[in-house]
């Protein structure tokens, strides 16, 4: 009995911390996951008459205490109607994202054979859209296209879109430095203020980045424009040294939405007009 009670003394004296610990690590999961579903709005909405109604209780406001308290359920009612799209993002990310799984990060070598595909199908005028996972797991989204499991390699990616084929008009995904499936079907954005003139590659691409922490690499067939999305934004005609220099960054030091951490100021700025110009 006396080791248990010497082990009882132990974990009252680490409990505290143990307590800080968890709860930290719950509170900062938590603000990550609202940041990349966009729900920050509804957050500091929430928090704003939060501190409305706490400055009635404070100076003893009884008929603007009423009136929230009558109003409660119904503000309740209606984010759930309004924020139904945001909420069920966050439902999705809670059963796919698995919390110790580290980012699948591809080497620097993997991304550049991609971004060279995606030069040659760009100066072809051929569309291509691949996807990079992380922590988000896409198992299904993989199982609607057609598992490969092969080596990443330029000729191989330029194949599956450079023609025609039951393939071309599908995603490829790319995790553990393996092509894992082709021809994947993804979601297309709900955002309203998309230009009219981008078609469904993009669509899909702002799609699968609002659904998933995953980044898409998207080529355009009408301009041959080479863009990226993650986060739920799309970055539109990079370079192909924006595009390896922002992929790498994404990938060494997980650039979240609404930061502006990329491979220089230059590099900033010029995703910040792009993303004005599109969806501003």
């Amino acid at each position: 009995m006396e080791w248990l009670q010497r082990l009882t003394a132990v974990y009252d004296t680490i409990r505290p911390v143990l307590d800080v610990v968890i709860l930290s690590f719950l509170l900062y999961k938590t603000y990550d996951l609202l940041v990349k579903t966009q729900v920050m709005q509804m957050v500091q909405g929430a928090g704003f008459l939060v501190l409305v109604y706490g400055l009635a209780v404070l100076f003893k406001l009884t008929t603007l205490q009423w009136v929230l308290n009558i109003m409660a359920p119904g503000l309740f009612v209606a984010v759930a109607i309004v924020f139904q799209p945001e909420l069920r993002k966050i439902i999705l990310r809670l059963g796919q994202t698995e919390l110790f799984r580290p980012d699948s990060k591809p080497r620097l070598g993997h991304l550049e054979v991609v971004v060279t595909a995606a030069e040659i199908l760009s100066q072809k005028r051929r569309g291509m859209l691949v996807v990079f996972p992380r922590r988000v797991h896409l198992k299904n989204i993989i199982d609607t296209g057609t598992r490969m499991n092969a080596e990443i390699s330029s000729s191989l990616i330029v194949t599956v879109f450079e023609f025609d084929g039951p393939l071309h008009d599908g995603a490829m995904v790319i995790q553990n430095g393996r092509i894992a499936a082709a021809g994947c079907l993804l979601p297309l954005s709900e955002q309203q203020d998309i230009k009219k003139s981008f078609g469904t590659r993009h669509r899909a691409s702002l799609g699968m980045s609002e659904q998933s922490d995953a980044v898409i690499l998207v080529v355009s067939e009408e301009t041959g424009a080479i863009s990226i999305a993650f986060d739920g934004k799309l970055y539109y005609d990079l370079s192909s040294l924006e595009i390896t220099g922002t992929l790498q960054e994404i990938f060494e030091h997980g650039v979240r939405h609404g930061e502006a951490e990329k491979t220089g100021s230059a590099m900033a700025a010029s995703l910040d007009a792009e993303k004005d110009e599109i969806l501003g």
